[in-house]
């Protein structure tokens, strides 16, 4: 097989990561410097190739595109590449983050810098690789393998309580990916072959499906996450690195939404539509209870954290609609989610560095020392909370007008999460950075300096142009999410038909 356009992408950061590696150096400040140096050029250089990718992809072809297929190990499993509009922009949004992150943990990341870099490198590749896969052995070991560099991301540079957070979020997700191991054998074996292609076409039994569904769903709701298995998250970003919180709430919590999207929505549409009740009514629960609970948090980034669980909860929501409304409501808030608080934890990174503290209580009156800060801390903060003309507002609202059509009451609880999330995200902000200067500590902080800008320009750029253009995105997504939920789509409608034909006989 000849070197194609998304092996390139794939492997990319994992040379540059082997780079490092092979790079000599004298002391350790120059190795830290030609460490962070080639980690930046890689992931700048991927961020060209993932849009020379988006240039050759066909907005009006709903199938995979650019597909590369090789042998490897049996005539099952096989190397198989391809991405539709779903994959491609979250394969954008990856490789967008990836460089911010590098730039965020310049000064941030003060030991084994080398190492650092090579497992931020090594983690866009696996990220990649999940997108880009067509063999689903090949997605698990991607998929699974994402676990490791976070992991040491956490336990190695996080904080006090670091080894508690990671042995946590790896318990977590490695229990319910267990399950969904020996679901995906059985599909193989079910089906004759690893391919994706071919298991998207394959008519599963509805018993099966059941089945199947459950275990994928223990996984993917672990990753999201969903209640009641969210509780790994708040503490996996407190003690992770700033750079660690942008990448774990912008992309790993993005590969729950995209595993419902590539396999339980298409591969299982009788038992989406028979346990989509299930998932609405953990969703609703999880999008209140993050909600409240953020309001009692005295450290910024938890409360963020909740913010996340919340706004996963209303992408579930969107998600198992069973309308196109809803499903790309939910693709968007995915989407727009990885800006907006991939950039509010970039913020709190900021203000960290300063300040060596994260307690809300400890600030007041920042937007007297930092301007620039307090301009930046506004945008994403009514971002997050949904405001109009920002792109966190036209995921929401479709996702939940799409879940209305499905669920009416059930949703219009859930959308109280927009309310609740204004008034503790508008706290946040009165607190940190309105008012007047009330200690010493806030009198010494400076404002955001360059390279902090040139990492938070480009997500704020996109959350205004998304919230005024958001067909930039919906478009590329439309047809590759049309033909995602057609099955699920079906099966609802055979029911309404059979309903209605059972109403009639009644009547009559």
């Amino acid at each position: 097989m000849n070197l194609s356009l998304l092996t390139t992408l794939t492997f990319l950061p994992l040379a540059g990561a082997i780079l490092i590696l092979l790079i000599g150096s004298g002391d350790e400040e120059t190795a830290a410097r030609n460490a962070k140096r080639t980690a930046l050029w890689t992931s700048l250089v991927t961020l060209a190739v993932s849009l020379v990718v988006l240039s050759n992809f066909d907005w009006n072809q709903p199938g995979f595109q650019m597909v590369e297929e090789s042998s490897w190990l049996s005539g099952i499993v096989k190397y198989r590449m391809g991405i539709d509009g779903i994959s491609l922009g979250l394969i954008l949004l990856t490789t967008l983050l990836m460089p911010i992150c590098i730039l965020m943990s310049w000064t941030a990341i003060k030991e084994r810098v080398k190492d650092f870099m090579v497992a931020f490198l090594i983690l866009e590749t696996l990220v990649l690789g999940v997108f880009c896969a067509l063999d689903m052995v090949l997605f698990y070991l991607f998929f699974e393998g994402s676990l490791i560099p976070m992991f040491l991301i956490i336990g190695v540079w996080g904080g006090q309580r670091r080894i508690y957070a990671t042995y946590k979020f790896f318990l977590y997700t490695l229990a319910g990916s267990v399950l969904m191991l020996i679901a995906m054998i059985i599909m193989i074996a079910e089906a004759g072959s690893a391919d994706i292609r071919v298991l998207l076409a394959h008519d599963f039994p509805a018993a099966m499906q059941i089945w199947l569904w459950l275990a994928f769903f223990a996984s993917f709701a672990v990753k999201m996450p969903f209640f009641p298995v969210h509780t790994w998250l708040p503490a996996a970003h407190v003690e992770a690195p700033t750079s660690g919180s942008i990448i774990l709430a912008g992309i790993l919590l993005k590969l729950g939404g995209y595993g419902f999207l590539r396999f339980s929505l298409p591969m299982f549409p009788d038992a989406s539509v028979a346990l989509a009740p299930l998932v609405q009514w953990v969703c609703v629960i999880a999008v209140i209870y993050a909600s409240i609970i953020a309001f009692v948090q005295d450290d910024i980034k938890k409360l963020v954290a909740y913010s996340s669980v919340a706004h996963m909860g209303v992408v579930g929501l969107g998600l198992f609609s069973g309308n196109i409304e809803g499903v790309q409501g939910a693709y968007f808030l995915m989407i727009s989610h990885g800006l907006i608080s991939g950039a509010l934890f970039a913020c709190i990174g900021v203000i960290y560095e300063r300040a060596h503290t994260r307690d809300i209580m400890a600030f007041g009156g920042v937007v007297k020392v930092m301007p620039l800060f307090a301009v930046m801390m506004m945008l994403f903060t009514m971002a997050n909370i949904g405001l109009p003309g920002t792109a966190g507002f036209v995921g929401e609202f479709l996702a939940l007008a799409g879940s209305f059509k499905s669920v009416s009451t059930m949703t219009a609880v859930a959308a109280l999460s927009m309310i609740l999330s204004a008034i503790y995200g508008l706290w946040l902000y009165r607190k940190v950075v309105s008012g007047d200067v009330t200690n010493d500590l806030v009198l010494g902080l400076k404002d955001m300096n360059g390279r902090e800008i040139a990492a938070l320009a480009p997500l704020a750029i996109l959350t205004i142009i998304l919230g005024f253009y958001p067909s930039l995105l919906l478009d590329l997504s439309q047809l590759s999410v049309s033909t995602m939920i057609a099955p699920m789509e079906e099966v609802l409608a055979n029911m309404h038909k059979a309903s209605a034909i059972v109403s009639q006989g009644a009547a009559q």
